[in-house]
């Protein structure tokens, strides 16, 4: 058994642990689930793609991606189609361009054909390797707190305000009392170095949140889903996907509009997957150096699950930034990613109970890894402001837009044009040029 666990997923006995794996992998996908319900919400602003058949394409895809991530690259990290590159697809190239949902589709299939090429030429690692280290480091720490203000958003714990756009909720009730004490009893089993400790927060989170009335609502914060009998539903066939599956529209593909949309595209995915890469393992530290081991099959197979997510009929399919949950529960290898993906697989036939998990009680998870990637602030160079005012951007930048792309983009333009002013030219690589002229002219476009 070893020796198959070592072979198919990089598990080395007596290194890692069998149950640690799975636990990291089932809170993994508990801390992404949410996709499920997301997705099919934001695509049902296009009445022809049946909101079933999205849930069905999203569950599918993160499947296919997360299992190639788990024997190919043998990593554990997640992948599914990614938020922010969903609003993409349906409200600016749809509803904003006025193209057809096919149209959207055929730019992902073409999006993923040319990873997989950027990929194979080393493209892709080549990027990384010319961005200096101080904003790799800057990035972990912005996906550090980006993770953290996504869990109290979730949870109400910071709330929308017409004066300051945020503020802080009523943490004494509803969803944000739950995330609270959840994180309370998070907190406490990360300090005690407990097996599982961030998976057992959410389980607890949720059974607070059955007795844990929302205001709001007037029900109890987690809702189990019920049949039209009133008797709870734990169980549900998945819907079909042949309404979306490989519509493509290939009139269209040498049209400057679509060259503009799978350009977008290329760098939303390329370095919200490198941001997550290059974040989570400098926060938690699994590595000394800058270089990420195996750099290109991790590429590979986030470029293969882009296509395979074109053809299931969904967006974009990314290395999702919540796999940071799993790897601080003590995910090493792609056990745990195998585990995400088996998750996956069962909520096409459980999605009743697997979508009654509140976010409340997923928020604990996320605040406590963002705690666990701070630590990269300390290597940034404070004293030097041409590297560490594009740290800082970087940083802050990537919560407050809640994009991980973006963060990156302006870290790497006032890298080069803070290091341009202070006429240390011989600090700015060629790469760094180059990357800079493509970010600006992104903003141009778009």
């Amino acid at each position: 058994m070893s020796n198959f666990l070592n072979k198919a997923f990089g598990f080395e006995t007596g290194k890692h642990n069998v149950r640690t794996e799975i636990l990291a992998g089932v809170t993994t996908f508990l801390t992404m689930a949410y996709i499920l319900a997301v997705n099919p919400s934001i695509f049902s602003e296009l009445k022809e793609m049946p909101g079933g058949a999205v849930f069905s394409a999203t569950a599918l895809a993160a499947i296919a991606g997360t299992l190639m991530m788990a024997f190919y690259a043998k990593k554990p990290f997640a992948l599914a189609p990614g938020m922010g590159l969903n609003a993409f697809f349906v409200y600016t190239i749809c509803l904003g361009m006025g193209y057809s949902w096919q149209f959207a589709l055929t730019a992902v299939l073409l999006e993923g054909i040319i990873f997989v090429i950027l990929t194979v030429t080393k493209v892709r690692t080549w990027l990384i390797t010319a961005i200096p280290g101080t904003l790799k480091k800057a990035i972990g720490a912005g996906i550090g707190l980006f993770i953290a203000f996504l869990g109290c958003q979730n949870a109400g714990i910071i709330v929308d305000s017409e004066s300051t756009l945020v503020s802080l909720g009523k943490i004494s009730q509803g969803t944000a009392l739950v995330a609270m004490l959840g994180l309370m009893v998070t907190a406490a089993l990360v300090m005690l170095r407990v097996n599982g400790g961030v998976l057992i927060g959410i389980i607890v989170s949720t059974f607070i949140g059955l007795v844990v009335i929302d205001p709001a609502t007037g029900a109890p914060v987690t809702q189990l889903a019920r049949t039209e009998t009133g008797f709870v539903q734990m169980i549900s066939m998945p819907q079909s996907i042949s309404p979306i599956f490989c519509k493509f529209e290939f009139s269209q593909i040498l049209t400057w509009d679509m060259l503009v949309v799978v350009f977008t595209l290329l760098l939303l995915d390329i370095f919200d997957t490198m941001g997550t890469i290059i974040g989570v393992y400098q926060g938690e530290s699994m590595i000394e150096k800058d270089e990420v081991d195996d750099l290109e099959k991790m590429f590979m197979a986030d470029s293969v699950a882009t296509i395979c997510g074109a053809c299931l009929g969904t967006n974009t399919t990314t290395t999702y930034v919540e796999s940071a949950a799993g790897i601080g529960a003590g995910g090493r290898t792609g056990l745990t990613a195998f585990s995400t993906a088996v998750c996956f697989a069962l909520a096409l036939f459980f999605s009743p109970f697997f979508l009654s998990i509140p976010s409340a009680a997923t928020a604990p998870a996320l605040i406590v890894v963002g705690v666990m990637m701070m630590p990269a602030v300390k290597r940034i160079q404070w004293d030097d402001f041409a590297k560490s005012i594009p740290a800082f951007l970087t940083i802050i930048v990537i919560p407050l837009s809640c994009s991980i792309s973006d963060g990156i983009l302006m870290g790497v333009i006032s890298y080069v044009v803070i290091h341009a002013i202070a006429g240390r030219y011989k600090e700015i690589s060629v790469p760094m040029w180059i990357l800079a002229g493509l970010f600006i002219l992104r903003y141009i476009l778009i």
